[in-house]
Order: C-alpha cells, then structure tokens, then sequence
C-alpha cells in the first residue's frame, strides 16, 4: 500500500525548558516515517533547500521524493514549547509544492505554511481515493515580527474524507470551536471529523462523536505529535476500514510518541507500542448521539 504526503520537510529549532535543539522537521519527515513503521510506501510531495541535512536520511528509510530540491532554504521555525502550548516564529519559507499526479491509496495533506495553494489543494482532492487533511499551514499567517498566528480561512472541504482540527484551528474554519464544531465541518463535506484538545480526542462520523483521552502525563516535545496522530489514523484506515480503530492507533501514537520523552524524530513509535495503546483505548471509547 502507498501514502503519498503533500508538506514541506522543514527545519525546527526547539526551545524546551533550559534546552535548544536543532531537528529536521515538518509533516513530510513525521508522517512518512511514521507511514513506513506501518509498512506504507511513501510519496513525499515537498519542497527543501540545499540547507536540508537529511536528504541521506530519508532515503535510507526508504521515503521516496522526486524534484523536491529547491534553491531556496527550507522552511524553517524557531519553537519555543512550554508544556502543551508552542510559540512558533517563522525563519524561512521554502518555494510552494508543485502539483503532482500521483497514484495512492491515500493522500495525506499537510502543509505548515502556504506551500500549497487552493488551486492545487483542489487538483489534489480530484485525484485522492482517500484524503486526510491538516489544514494548519492554510490558516497561518504572520505578524510583523514573524510570530505565527492564525486567521479566518475559508477552505473548500467537500471530498475530505478526514480532518484534524483543535480548538483554535476549528475557530477560524467554522467561526465555533464547541461540538457544533464538528457539524459544520461535516456540512462542509467532510466524512470524519476529528477534533483535538490536548488530551482530549473526539470525532463526529455520520451522527455520533466518538472520544478517546490520552492519559495525563507529563509532556515534553510535542512537535510532530499531530502529524503523528494523522499518518497513523491515514494508515490505520486504508489497511483496516474501520474508523474506530484507525481512531484508536492515531491516539495510541500519540500517547507512544508523548511517553517516548523524546525530541524531534527520535519519537515517532514503533508499529508493536503503537498496537499495544489503541488496544487500551479501544476498550474504552466513550460515544454519544448527536
């Protein structure tokens, strides 16, 4: 099976308590690494620069790209994490995403920031047999100082068979980020709707919302920990057909990757933990009618 993801690889400078760390980054490097855990073929569609120290690195785990080199650096973000919140600023913006036929059983859309445009966001859904979309990189902008935050966006969601979205994110789609979040989402055409706050994880399907919680431990690095969450899900439902348990293996990646204690890559699970989780939370998936 094949999982083609359509983000910038990117480099992330983290700020962590009394700590910096400098990794590559992005949904491109965590959700194809998590994809090949789950024994995918993996398409990146991205863009980096001449900067980018990992071009080995994806290769030796097997991660296909073609024409991603670009003249220009790759995308980069300083981070600064405290506990679960992240400030982000923007050092650098590689080129935009060229449009790219491609054969999937999957597209994961991620992009961090506008490389990819609605023009090509739109070719992309007519070629998708399943599309999972983070539409966090539409949403932001940035201010004066460079510090990433987001704005209003309205996106053309009809033929999105999932999106993840938190609070803040589902403000500036739906203009609410309460549970009427999730149904005008789904209006907007979207068949699963998932929605993280935190450690709080629900999804609307047809006319239930189905709710897992991670456990609350202390966290550490959460960068990447979404596109961990997405890649699993992605991966979880194209092998299984099941929307519980692709839930389930997203949430139990997440929780594997927080418990790692990790930072950057080095978090990303393996498939065996990642298993060993979405056993526990399937047994205990809370659901309501809506």
């Amino acid at each position: 099976m094949k999982i083609s993801v359509f983000s910038h690889c990117a480099i992330d400078k983290i700020s962590i308590e009394d700590s910096e760390f400098e990794q590559i980054g992005g949904a491109a490097c965590y959700g194809g690494i998590t994809a090949k855990n789950f024994n995918f073929d993996v398409e990146l569609v991205t863009k980096f620069g001449p900067d980018f120290p990992y071009q080995q690195y994806l290769s030796k785990n097997k991660i296909n790209f073609e024409n991603a080199l670009s003249e220009k650096n790759t995308t980069k973000f300083s981070i600064t994490i405290q506990g679960s919140d992240r400030n982000l600023t923007l050092e650098h913006q590689c080129e935009p995403i060229d449009y790219v036929k491609i054969n999937a059983d999957a597209f994961l859309v991620s992009p961090i920031f506008h490389e990819i445009s609605e023009e090509n966001f739109q070719k992309i859904k007519k070629d998708s047999k399943f599309l999972f979309l983070d539409p966090q990189g539409f949403l932001r902008r940035v201010n004066p100082k460079k510090e990433i935050f987001l704005e209003k966006t309205n996106l053309e969601l009809s033929n999105v068979n999932a999106i993840k979205v938190n609070p803040e994110e589902a403000l500036q789609l739906v203009g609410t980020s309460n549970d009427s979040a999730l149904g005008l989402l789904q209006k907007k055409g979207v068949e699963h709707v998932i929605f993280t706050n935190k450690t709080e994880i629900s999804m609307l399907t047809k006319n239930r919302i189905y709710s897992i919680s991670l456990p609350n431990k202390k966290i550490y690095d959460t960068t990447g920990i979404g596109d961990i969450f997405c890649s699993s899900f992605c991966c979880t439902m194209i092998k299984e057909n099941d929307f519980l348990w692709a839930l389930c293996f997203a949430g139990g990646a997440a929780q594997a990757a927080l418990d790692s204690k990790n930072v950057g890559l080095l978090k990303i699970p393996k498939k065996r933990t990642i298993e060993n989780n979405a056993s526990y939370f399937y047994n205990l998936i809370k659901y309501r009618s809506i």
